[in-house]
């Protein structure tokens, strides 16, 4: 993808991104922090919570100003993402799968659609997500069967999906199925849909999880769902898997700026926990053994930051990302599995109290190497376009 004319490059200036993270740092401290603890262990819905980030503008955050939404830059997007992951990685994740729909519409939708849709988007008035994975069709999206029938002025829908985010609170869901069963290749059969909650329209079980509590993962299930052609995105089929797809390098940023925030997160409580803990005679940071794990852990999350902010960049300017955002989503989830890891053996015992929090962030970071593409999806990625971009 060429580079955006230069009026389209989004910026922002530097005291207004500060006062903006700022006012983010002062809402996790008055807000997050005392109640974390309490919705994570009872994998309950953080109802207030989710009301302040729709007061906050969180759910128009990459939105154009044009629609109502704060036309933020995915550089300040990434930061935002990364300090809320710093203390509570899972409510990041209900406005992120929701910015992804958004992003398809606003980026391939046609003027009716993104003056009809974008500005509830961005208000929270209507809130939801992406429904691209099935029981047999993950990483292999062009594997999945849910099919559209046209209907005259309509599309018949049938199909389910899973492991969706935001399933149940949600109402509305950028919808990926096949048009063209027999296209060959299958890619060409894919299109996407703006898809209500409405007859037809169901949410299956939830699922309990290892981590990324609070935020509701179900099933979607369509039974004779009938849209209105209207609302297929950009208003022609075939072009549902690059849609999607193209989402999709907001999304691996915004899961490698949660890596940052849980590295640098798991960071923190592992050096306020080594100045305190005494062993030997002396706090356990004195010890040469806590001394390489912990320079072992700043130095990831400060390369998992600046790849992140790479990526963001590029993404910014309009430039084909997906080697970079998939660098940064490979290395920063890899940075916080390592770091969260590392710093529970800091903690010793005490790590596998539910009692202190440097567990959830062990448990939260598992998910990143494999939400939003597996890891090793993004290496086949990198290696690929780097390849591409360096030919003999």
């Amino acid at each position: 993808m060429a580079s955006l004319p230069i009026e389209d490059i989004r910026t922002i200036d530097a005291d207004e991104e500060a006062a903006f993270l700022d006012a983010i740092d002062r809402w996790i401290e008055r807000e997050v922090k005392p109640v974390v603890m309490h919705h994570d262990h009872g994998d309950t819905w953080p109802a207030e919570l989710v009301d302040q980030m729709v007061d906050m503008g969180l759910f128009g955050a990459t939105i154009g100003q044009q629609y109502g939404g704060l036309g933020l830059p995915a550089t300040t997007y990434a930061k935002i993402v990364a300090r809320i992951s710093s203390h509570w990685m899972a409510i990041t994740g209900i406005f992120n799968s929701h910015l992804i729909m958004a992003c398809a519409v606003e980026r391939f939708g046609t003027p009716a659609q993104k003056a009809k849709w974008l500005p509830k988007f961005a208000s929270g008035e209507i809130r939801g997500g992406l429904a691209l994975t099935e029981p047999n069709a993950g990483t292999d999206l062009q594997a999945i069967r849910t099919t559209a029938k046209r209907d005259g002025d309509a599309y018949v829908i049938n199909g389910t999906k899973t492991w969706i985010s935001n399933a149940i609170k949600g109402s509305c869901f950028a919808l990926l199925v096949k048009t063209d069963p027999q296209a060959d290749p299958r890619y060409k059969g894919m299109s996407l849909f703006i898809a209500p909650k409405q007859e037809g329209f169901t949410v299956g079980k939830k699922f309990e999880k290892l981590g990324y509590k609070s935020i509701d993962s179900a099933e979607l299930i369509f039974d004779n769902y009938r849209l209105p052609a209207d609302n297929l995105i950009g208003g022609v089929e075939g072009h549902g898997f690059f849609q999607a797809t193209g989402g999709l390098e907001l999304g691996r940023i915004n899961v490698a700026a949660r890596g940052v925030g849980l590295a640098e997160g798991s960071l923190r409580l592992a050096t306020e926990y080594a100045q305190l803990r005494e062993t030997m005679g002396k706090p356990i940071c004195e010890h040469q053994a806590i001394q390489l794990k912990l320079g072992d852990m700043v130095t990831r999350a400060r390369a998992a930051r600046l790849l992140t902010m790479d990526a963001a960049e590029a993404y910014d300017r309009g430039e084909r990302c997906d080697m970079e955002a998939g660098m940064a989503k490979y290395f920063a989830s890899e940075a916080a599995v390592r770091n969260s890891e590392e710093a529970m053996r800091i903690y010793g015992g005490y790590a596998y109290s539910k009692e202190y929090e440097i567990e959830r962030y062990y448990r939260d970071a598992l998910l990143m190497c494999i939400g939003e593409g597996t890891n090793e999806m993004q290496r086949m990625i990198i290696s690929k376009q780097w390849v591409k971009r360096n030919p003999l």
